[in-house]
């Protein structure tokens, strides 16, 4: 074909990555388990797993008060669909051939309890994630990214050791309140999404925006994105279906190096 004969595409015959809805629970549940499972691996390929410390979970499409986590003592990059456990409202595992970390329960389960629009919640001891703990800070809109949790994350300003009782998961519940994202002081970071795509995007943004922070403001005086701009990229990069679009090029990437995800 010859360059002169090029005629603009109409965007209606482009394809675009969008999420797709589930009329059938079983697909939906796999679709979960299957991006549970890749996001694990993505965790585990950024470093931000520390011995047991970590969980994601994905709340069932047919059973809401139940989620899917990672089994007690496994690495992320080990993970299968297979070692995915489920938990129902008490803690029980009801399907599943793992025990399961205590904390995730006390904090996921008060999450998923507070926010029934939520399907994930992501949270781990990532490095730049406890740096910027520690210091008892919110992220500063100070860089097009991070712009995303611009008044939309949360500080839980309490540390009360091992999280091991779901009142202390409440008491992060109510400071996540609304936003997409808590910092939780001295501890790390916790994100949640409409679906598990957002809610690991979350985390590895929000994650790498802790580290931009740290950096500049260790560099000198950083410069900070005015109110009413930093509000605007708020919504323009802010919302889920954004999140889970930034996420898919990392799934494909797990999908393209690793093999032995779905079995």
């Amino acid at each position: 074909m010859s360059l002169a004969d090029l005629k603009p595409i109409p965007r209606d015959q482009l394809t675009l990555r969008a999420p797709r809805f589930y009329e059938d629970v079983t697909e939906e549940r796999r679709h979960r388990q299957e991006s549970l499972v890749i996001a694990f691996r993505l965790f585990g390929r950024f470093g931000f797993e520390e011995g047991i410390a970590g969980h994601i979970t994905a709340r069932d499409p047919e059973h809401p008060d139940h989620f899917w986590v990672n089994p007690y003592g496994m690495s992320f990059q080990h993970i299968r669909v297979s070692d995915l456990v489920l938990v129902n409202s008490t803690g029980e595992v009801v399907h599943g051939r793992y025990d399961i970390n205590e904390a995730a329960f006390a904090i996921h389960s008060q999450i998923h309890a507070a926010r029934p629009e939520v399907v994930a919640a992501a949270h781990s001891h990532s490095l730049h994630g406890k740096a910027l703990s520690a210091l008892g800070e919110k992220l500063e809109p100070i860089t097009q990214d991070v712009c995303a949790f611009y008044e939309d994350h949360g500080l839980y300003e309490e540390y009360n050791g091992l999280v091991d009782e779901t009142e202390e998961g409440r008491r992060i519940a109510r400071a996540l309140g609304g936003h997409k994202a808590v910092i939780l002081r001295n501890h790390g970071l916790l994100t949640v999404g409409r679906s598990v795509e957002a809610a690991a995007w979350w985390f590895v943004t929000m994650e790498r925006s802790c580290q931009a922070q740290l950096l500049a403001k260790a560099a000198g005086k950083v410069v900070h994105i005015d109110h009413e701009t930093a509000a605007a990229t708020c919504r323009d990069i802010g919302g889920d279906d954004f999140a889970w679009v930034n996420f898919q090029p990392l799934r494909d990437k797990i999908l393209r190096d690793e093999t032995d995800l779905f079995d």
